[in-house]
């Protein structure tokens, strides 16, 4: 029994050789595993000193652009495109004669101010009053015509026609006589064949010039006909249309301003020929005299990328800057849109009326135009709009890295609505902070930063 005993408490002994082979294994691995994370760990700040975190180690401060955030107010409006163009007058209209010939007098200079209806060329026109005068006589001998036959016959025209017929019966009566006189004498032998001829030719034309004084009497009593009253009106109103033709063609020798405005340019000289149409370059005649336009009527002619097309609305407000005059701002307000873009340019073209012009606007300039958009749009818990690209997902979730002390301090935001390319931030900030807004990739928390110097 005791023999038993002693080997069971021998299969109980620890065998301390396994125990330090074992041990030794496990220390040569940790310590192996131990030198490759030091080698990793050396890697990542020698390569990567920014997003280890180790900046502050002696590293050079990384360089990055701020933004100070503002609470905007309720009433304050936002600028949410920036985009040049040109002034332009609304209207530019092209002088030009409405007949061609030649340029008897010039009344005008450019930069002149002229006003609606006021004579600005006269051409020459003597052919043109030599006609007038032929076609203004052409119709007074006309309205005389009519007046002639409306009037109709005078008394004593129709005296003498009356005394015409008495004296047409009286000879038909006589000549009657004659030829029943000379009939009975041929009869008895008395007169011959021949004198019965004479007789009765003699009857016959009596008879015919008493019809013919008859129906004279008859036409002299009564008055013209309705188709002579009618044809002598038209030929009355053919001499007025060719005397209206005539004044039209001499009032178009004369060329008027057509709306209140300025001259911009004057293209002719006294004595030169003019033409309503292109004749080409060259000594030829010239097919204008020059160009006005308002100059109270002014917009801006801007060509909107694309991808900013949707920030632009009609009616929408702007402010206009003249590059000549960069202090100066004019109201604005969007008034067209093109129907289609420009497919070269990928551009739509969008046309800014200046609400309130003053002469140190001038036509063809550059111009700086800011579209607004009202507070108002914004959600009522926040007056607060980032750049977008200044809000980076973090495991917080949503950030904004505030510039403070020269270090990047993380600020989980809320986010709302995206606004015309910035993000509407609803809790997180206050108003005040510098965010940055470039030089964020790999940004670490606590990061020493410095200002991109300009």
């Amino acid at each position: 029994m005791t023999d038993r005993l002693s080997e069971d408490l021998k299969s109980l002994r620890i065998d301390r050789s396994k125990r330090t082979v074992e041990t030794g294994r496990k220390r040569w691995v940790l310590a192996a595993l131990l030198v490759l994370l030091i080698v990793l760990v050396a890697g990542a700040v020698a390569f990567f000193p920014e997003r280890a975190g180790l900046s502050s180690l002696g590293a050079k401060p990384r360089e990055v652009e701020v933004a100070t955030v503002v609470r905007q107010s309720g009433g304050s409006d936002q600028v949410v495109l920036t985009a040049s163009g040109y002034i332009v007058p609304r209207r530019r209209l092209d002088l030009a004669p409405k007949v061609g010939g030649r340029v008897a007098e010039i009344y005008f200079e450019k930069g002149d101010s002229v006003r609606k209806g006021q004579v600005l060329v006269r051409l020459e026109d003597q052919d043109v009053q030599a006609q007038l005068a032929q076609a203004r006589a052409n119709r007074e001998g006309a309205e005389a015509r009519l007046s002639e036959l409306l009037a109709g016959s005078r008394p004593q025209e129709v005296e003498r026609a009356r005394a015409a017929l008495d004296q047409a019966e009286a000879n038909l009566r006589t000549t009657e006589i004659n030829l029943n006189r000379v009939k009975q004498l041929n009869r008895s032998g008395v007169f011959s064949r021949q004198a019965l001829d004479e007789a009765q030719n003699n009857y016959d034309s009596a008879a015919a010039q008493l019809k013919s004084a008859r129906e004279n009497y008859d036409l002299v009593r009564i008055g013209p006909r309705r188709e002579q009253i009618d044809l002598a009106r038209a030929q009355l109103r053919e001499a007025e249309a060719a005397v209206h033709l005539w004044q039209t063609q001499l009032e178009n020798m004369v060329v008027r301003a057509p709306i209140d405005g300025t001259i911009l340019d004057r293209l002719v000289e006294k004595g030169e020929m003019v033409t309503t149409m292109f004749l080409g370059g060259g000594r030829g005649a010239r097919p204008g005299l020059g160009g006005m336009a308002n100059l109270k009527e002014l917009e801006v002619e801007l060509d909107i990328n694309e991808a900013d097309i949707p920030r632009v609305r009609l009616g929408q407000e702007c402010t206009v800057s003249p590059d000549s005059y960069p202090d100066r701002k004019y109201k604005g307000k969007v008034r067209e849109i093109a129907p289609e873009a420009n497919r070269q340019k990928a551009t739509i073209q969008v046309k800014v009326s200046i609400l309130d012009p003053d002469q140190y606007l001038r036509p063809e300039t550059n111009a700086k135009v800011n579209f607004l958009e009202s507070a108002r749009e914004l959600s009522a818990e926040s007056r607060i709009l980032v750049p977008k690209n200044a809000v980076v997902t973090t495991p917080a979730g949503p950030s904004v890295f505030v510039f403070k002390d020269g270090k990047a301090a993380c600020r989980p935001v809320k986010v709302g609505r995206e606004l015309w390319g910035q993000a509407e931030v609803v809790s997180g900030l206050s108003g005040g902070e510098r965010i940055i807004v470039k030089g964020l990739e790999g940004i670490a928390e606590g990061e020493r930063v410095t200002l991109k110097q300009p």
